[in-house]
């Protein structure tokens, strides 16, 4: 899933180094990854958004959250901590 906000720079504050094309990007997923996983991932988005639609990376900012899994109510309100995910988040 994905939502996406286009603010007007008036609506929106960022350094005065940053151009019009200033791109937010948060992602919340659960816990586990490693930091160079983290550092692959980021650099792969730059990568990307740079290619199309040809945002510099200096315009990109990237936050990651990470709740704990007992953080997650999903399957009935239960907290993901409960469940076999059926996939490993330690990478």
């Amino acid at each position: 899933m994905q939502r996406l906000y286009e603010l007007e720079r008036e609506n929106f504050e960022t350094a005065l180094t940053k151009t019009d094309q200033f791109t937010l990007i948060e992602i919340t997923a659960f816990e586990g990854r490693s930091l160079e996983a983290k550092k692959n991932l980021y650099s792969a988005i730059v990568r990307n958004v740079g290619q199309s639609p040809g945002i510099n990376g200096d315009d990109i900012t990237i936050v990651l959250h990470e709740p704990p899994l007992e953080n997650w109510g999903i399957r009935g309100g239960r907290p993901a901590s409960e469940f076999d995910l059926g996939f490993e988040i330690k990478v």
